[in-house]
């Protein structure tokens, strides 16, 4: 029997990857599948049926991809109207090699959700010994039950019957698999740590110590989450069969002078370098959100059919970013820098920079009671969590669509966690002519070094 976790990094979307004998399945596959031909390959198993938890809103799936190559059938439950695949209901076994999955509906984070309960019937065809349990329960949360804002008090007690009446059942031994780990968009305070059993996250879960029904709904119909534009468009394409990507070509480097004819044609500059480097000097107009940012922040702020430039710390970076903007479905990077702004400024193409503002000019500020602007844009719950005094907040998420909210005074120094999301705040700022704009680098951290006036 093998079982292979497939981390996708940024997005913190988790695949598997399960065989026996010959044959194997593959459960939530990401839009680039030769990993999983790759797994096949090296185990000598073929990939016979393919599964999707529920219409994914944070990644495009690579399912019809992984199809098209293996022969295999794609499942998913029938609550939603698919364009592709084959439909359950809840109920069906699946025999491979010496596992049976057996299909769980587990309604609530979507009414589509499903789970599968993996047996290993060389031992046991009653006790199972893991389960995928897709988004309705991660390591230390549980699945969102925000999409269907006018249904959230139901959808939330269809979570609750999922998890206490058919998911938790299975043993407390059973071995935990979710979809997605810590740093995904859907869910807040789900565990670092990547192994868990149904039994300690029956004790350890903070949202499963709500074991009453109707402290969970009431829980779960009040809890706020933060909702990227994007999940929108990814639905659309989930539900209908994402176009293929097979063949699709790896974005050229490009000279500043081809680089900067993109641009006039209407492409984004998206520069994935970190505040430093944006920083001290970056393309006028261009949108900073850093490597290790971008799958949290871009589908905030960028919409899913902008053709695409990048500015890059080099090759290695440009190919990780396309990859991972194509798992979202950012299909359309045109080409990347090469060589960075090194390139550019040869050509004696202009360029910009931001201040980067250290902690103790922050605090010579506040004594001396000069006027500026501190915009906080880091997420609601760690504002709420403790912020600097007279503070504005605007979750960088929303600020394009909130500029006109923008406090009046100058200059505006841009404050998140360490200063990576207050640039690309910063940078969204410059984009729209509000300015002068400089970046606290170091931002809460360097704050929890020294003594920053809070409140």
């Amino acid at each position: 029997m093998i079982l292979e976790r497939i981390k996708s990094e940024g997005l913190s979307a988790l695949s598997y990857f399960l065989g026996s004998g010959t044959e194997a399945v593959v459960v939530d596959p990401r839009r680039d599948v030769q990993v999983y031909l790759d797994l096949a390959g090296a185990h000598g198993m073929r990939i016979t049926h393919i599964f999707e938890t529920h219409r994914n809103e944070d990644f495009v799936v690579g399912s019809p991809d992984l199809a098209a190559a293996t022969g295999a059938t794609v499942h998913h439950h029938g609550a939603t109207d698919w364009g592709y695949g084959s439909d359950l209901a809840g109920g069906e076994s699946f025999r491979i090699g010496a596992l049976r999955l057996a299909v769980l509906h587990t309604p609530g984070h979507t009414f589509d959700s499903i789970s599968l309960a993996i047996y290993d019937t060389s031992f046991s065809d009653d006790d199972a010994v893991a389960v995928c349990t897709g988004d309705a329960l991660f390591i230390g949360d549980v699945g969102r039950t925000d999409f269907f804002p006018d249904r959230r008090e139901e959808v939330a007690g269809l979570l609750y019957d999922s998890i206490f009446g058919t998911i938790l059942p299975l043993g407390d031994d059973v071995i935990l698999l979710p979809a997605h780990g810590a740093g995904s968009a859907c869910g807040e305070t789900m565990a670092k740590r990547e192994f868990s059993t149904l039994g300690y996250e029956r004790a350890h879960n903070r949202v499963l110590q709500m074991a009453d029904r109707e402290e969970f709904v009431r829980f779960k119909g009040t809890e706020f989450h933060h909702m990227p534009a994007y999940f929108e468009g990814v639905h659309t394409l989930n539900q209908q069969g994402p176009p293929s990507i097979v063949g699709l070509p790896e974005p050229p480097p490009l000279d500043g002078r081809t680089f900067q004819r993109l641009i006039d044609d209407g492409a984004l500059v998206l520069d994935v370098r970190g505040a430093e480097g944006f920083g001290g000097a970056h393309i006028p107009g261009s949108l900073n959100i850093a490597l290790q940012l971008l799958t949290g922040y871009v589908g905030y702020e960028v919409a899913l059919d902008t053709p695409l430039v990048l500015v890059t710390g080099g090759r290695a970076d440009a190919l990780e970013a396309w990859r991972r903007l194509l798992r979202m479905g950012y299909a359309d990077v045109r080409g990347y820098l090469e060589a960075g702004m090194e390139e550019w400024a040869i050509h004696a193409l202009p360029f910009d920079t931001i201040p980067q503002i250290f902690v103790e000019e922050i605090k010579r500020r506040y004594d001396a009671g000069e006027e500026f602007l501190l915009l906080d844009v880091r997420k609601r719950s760690e504002f709420e969590a403790g912020h600097l005094l007279n503070a504005q907040h605007i979750f960088v998420g929303e600020l394009q669509e909130r500029l006109d909210e923008v406090g009046d005074a100058r200059p505006i120094v841009t404050f998140c966690g360490t200063g990576y999301r207050a640039s690309n705040a910063a940078s969204i700022l410059k984009r729209n002519g509000l300015g002068p704009v400089e970046n606290f680098l170091g931002s809460m951290h360097a704050c929890q070094e020294t003594a920053c006036p809070m409140e």
